[in-house]
Order: C-alpha cells, then structure tokens, then sequence
C-alpha cells in the first residue's frame, strides 16, 4: 500500500522506461504552461506589434491552444497504466506539439526571418496525429 511519501508518478530511473509518466507529466505541465502564456501574450501584446493582421492573430489563438490541448493531453496520458510508458505516442505529440506550435508562432512573429519553417507546420502536425493515433494500437 502507498504511503504519503509515495510519489503519485514513478520517478525516472533505473530500470524505469523512457519516455516514463513522470517525463509526460512534466513536459504536460511545461506545455500546458507555455499554452496559457502564449495565449495570454497572444491576447495583450501581440496585437500592439506592427504589422500584425487579424489572421496574425486567428494562427497565434490556434497555436497556443493547440499547446494547451496537448500539454493536457500528455498529462493524462502520463496518468495511464498502459500508455505512460508507450514508447512513440508521448513522445511524438510532444515533438508534434512543439514543431507545429512553435512554427506558427515564430511565423507570426517574423515571417521572413523564419520562412524556412513553412514547411515544418504540416510536419508537425503529422506527428501529432501519429502520437494520438498510436494510443489506439
């Protein structure tokens, strides 16, 4: 039987599988995070930079809360018995998460400086959906 000092995820370690709950959890809660504050950003300070469209804007929304979804998502994929330990579905919605996201984003904010990463958003966003449908298998 657990005791209060049992911690609610297995720590990473010896004889312990990567990815691991508590590497999902953590990059859960750091995406989750990164959501939230992006959004907030995206809500009051983007808007005041020049040069910024309302289409800025939709992909910068659409961005954050697709970081929020996924910090989320790995969280309570951290929580499952079978899953937590899934060598490629965490792993790959947390690779997908940050190459979408951030592609977008770092468009919105300079989309010359960063034209090369055109290409990464639908990159992303196939490994995304290839973490979530490997949950299914």
């Amino acid at each position: 039987m657990p005791s209060s000092s049992t911690p609610l995820l297995p720590r990473f370690g010896a004889g312990s599988t990567f990815p691991g709950p508590s590497l999902l959890w953590k990059t859960g809660a750091i995406l989750t995070a990164i959501g939230v504050a992006t959004g907030a950003f995206g809500a009051h300070g983007l808007k005041k930079r020049t040069g910024i469209t309302p289409d800025n804007i939709h992909a910068w929304e659409t961005a954050a809360h697709y970081t929020v979804f996924n910090g989320l998502a790995l969280l309570l994929v951290s929580l499952h018995p079978r899953f937590s330990t899934h060598k490629f579905a965490g792993p790959a919605i947390a690779l997908g998460s940050i190459l979408f996201s951030g592609s977008i984003m770092s468009l919105v904010l300079n989309r010359d400086r960063f034209r090369w990463l055109g290409p990464i958003t639908p990159v992303g966003g196939s490994i995304l959906i290839a973490g979530y449908i490997a949950l299914a298998f």
